[in-house]
C-alpha cells in the first residue's frame, strides 16, 4: 500500500470511527432519556403509504364540510407545537423559519391553513369569516390531529394571537402551553399605537400621501405600495432587506376577501371585523403557562406586550430585541432559542420562565 493510500485509509477508518463512537453516545444519551430518538421521531404516522405527515381534516360548519390542511413534523408524544398563522387569510409558509430549530431538538410541531387559505378549500360565503366559526375549526383540528392537555402546545402569531388566546378563554382545559407572538390584546390600542407612535416615526409627507390614498380608497394603487414597502414594512414588519421565500410567498398568497373583511384593507392599521376585538380584561382568565413574545420594532408595542405577560396566571415575556412583526426571521436566534426553552420548560413542570 502506498504512503497516499494509506494515508487515505487512516483518514477514513479515523471519520469512521469517530462517527461510529458519536452514533453510540447519541443512541445512549437518547435511550435513556424521556425524549424521542430519532427513530421515534421520524416514524410513520400511521401505516400504509406516508404522505410526509399531510393529513387533510374535515371541518364541519353552518355552511357546509370543508377541508383543512395539516403537516405533522416529527413526532414527540409530550410536545406537539400547533402554529397558527397570521393574516387573516395568510398561509403557514412563513413558519419555516423555525423548522431546523424545532425539529434539531425533536420538537413535533404540525403546520395548518385556516379555511380559507391556499392550501386549504377556499369557500366564499362570507359569513364563515367570523372569530367563533375559526375557533370551532381550531377546536375539530385538535380533535382530529388528538392533541391533548398532555401534550398540546399552540403558537398563534398576528391574527393567529388572537386566535389563539379566543381558543385558550373557551377550550383553555385542553392546552399545556400558549404562545402569543407579535399581537396586542386590544386591536383600538394597536390603532392608537400605529397613529401616535410608528406614523410619528416615518417621514410627515410620506404619512400624508399614504393616509390620502386610503382616504380615496385606492388601495390597489402601484403608489400605495412603493410608499409602505420602504418606509414601514422594511421598518416593521421584517427588517431583512431580502426578505425569505417563505414570507414573500405567504404574504403574496393572502386571501384578500377574508383579509379585507376581517383586517380592513388599511395596511397602516386595522378596520373591519377586527376593529373592536379587545381582550384585556379576559387575560386573568388564562390559566395556562404562557409566553408572550414581542418584537422591538414590530408594529405591535413590546411594552404592551410585556403587560400582557403580567395579566394572565403564569406569564412570561420574550423581547427579541432586533426583531419587527415576523421576528422568527430578523431576530431568529432569539426567537427560537426562547420559545424552544419554554417549549422545553413547561415540559418539565415549570409555569414561568426569565429571560
Amino acid at each position: 500500500m502506498t504512503r497516499g493510500r494509506s494515508l487515505a485509509f487512516g483518514l477514513v477508518f479515523a471519520f469512521t470511527f469517530t462517527l461510529g463512537l458519536g452514533l453510540a453516545a447519541f443512541a445512549c444519551t437518547t435511550s435513556t432519556s424521556t425524549g424521542p430518538t430519532l427513530a421515534t421521531y421520524f416514524a410513520p404516522a400511521e401505516p400504509g403509504p406516508q404522505a410526509g405527515g399531510v393529513k387533510l381534516i374535515p371541518i364541519h360548519t353552518p355552511k357546509g364540510d370543508f377541508k383543512v390542511w395539516t403537516k405533522r413534523f416529527g413526532d414527540n408524544p409530550r410536545i406537539k407545537l400547533l402554529l397558527l398563522h397570521g393574516g387573516p387569510g395568510a398561509t403557514h409558509e412563513y413558519f419555516e423559519a423555525l423548522e431546523t430549530s424545532l425539529a434539531g431538538k425533536g420538537i413535533e410541531f404540525i403546520y395548518y391553513d385556516q379555511l380559507g387559505s391556499v392550501y386549504s378549500d377556499q369557500p366564499t360565503d362570507t359569513s364563515l369569516w367570523t372569530i367563533d366559526r375559526f375557533v370551532d375549526e381550531v377546536e375539530q383540528v385538535r380533535v382530529a390531529l388528538g392533541l391533548d392537555k398532555n401534550n398540546f402546545y399552540l403558537l398563534g402569531h398576528s391574527w393567529g394571537g388572537i386566535l389563539a388566546v379566543e381558543y385558550a378563554l373557551r377550550h383553555g382545559d385542553h392546552i399545556k402551553g400558549l404562545v402569543i407572538s407579535n399581537m396586542m390584546m386590544s386591536v383600538p390600542e394597536y390603532n392608537h399605537y400605529a397613529d401616535t407612535v410608528l406614523a410619528k416615526q416615518m417621514d410627515p409627507a410620506v404619512v400624508t400621501e399614504i393616509k390620502g390614498i386610503e382616504s380615496r380608497g385606492e388601495y390597489d394603487s402601484p403608489r400605495y405600495m412603493e410608499l409602505l414597502i420602504p418606509n414601514f414594512y422594511h421598518a416593521h414588519i421584517c427588517r431583512l432587506t431580502d426578505w425569505p421565500d417563505a414570507v414573500n410567498r405567504s404574504i403574496n398568497r393572502i386571501n384578500r376577501q377574508i383579509y379585507v373583511l376581517m383586517q380592513g384593507p388599511s395596511e397602516f392599521g386595522a378596520s373591519g371585523l377586527l376593529e373592536k376585538w379587545d381582550r384585556k380584561a379576559d387575560l386573568p382568565k388564562l390559566a395556562m403557562p404562557t409566553l408572550v413574545i414581542g418584537g422591538a420594532h414590530d408594529t405591535m408595542d413590546p411594552e404592551h406586550m410585556r403587560w400582557v405577560s403580567t395579566q394572565v396566571q403564569h406569564g412570561s415575556f420574550l423581547l427579541c430585541q432586533n426583531g419587527s412583526h415576523l421576528s422568527m426571521w430578523d431576530d431568529q436566534q432569539t426567537y427560537v432559542h426562547g420559545l424552544v426553552d419554554f417549549l422545553e420548560a413547561v415540559d418539565h413542570g415549570a409555569t414561568h420562565v426569565t429571560f
